[in-house]
């Protein structure tokens, strides 16, 4: 694998991992403005009567916000994933062609 190759990986290992921990990020504070706000007991009038278990508080939600709150979990941890995923690849590969590169430099030496 040449150098360009594993400066794409690299690239794209990133492009995935920031913004999925971003999202992670992200979601944790929406989840502590969630626990700030929301309502402790279900509030029927106001459609808050999902539940939300926030750091051992439960709190009452719409089903809107329980769905965009799941939605923005569930791919920011997918995304994170994808790039460490990535990014683990990006490391065997480098490793294996460092590696080669030493044995080449180490024959050389020996051979000169």
């Amino acid at each position: 694998m040449n150098r360009v190759s594993l400066s794409v990986l690299k690239f794209f290992a990133l492009l995935l991992l920031v913004p999925g921990l971003g999202g992670l990020v992200f979601s944790g504070m929406v989840s502590t403005d969630y626990l700030e706000n929301l309502p402790r007991s279900p509030a029927p009038r106001e459609e808050r009567v999902v539940p939300r278990n926030v750091r051992g508080v439960v709190v009452y939600q719409t089903e809107r916000e329980d769905n965009r709150l799941s939605v923005m979990e569930y791919a920011s941890v997918a995304v994170f994933l994808a790039g460490l995923l990535l990014g683990v690849i990006y490391l065997e590969r480098w490793s294996s062609v460092r590696r080669s590169e030493l044995e080449a430099d180490l024959f050389e030496e020996v051979g000169a």
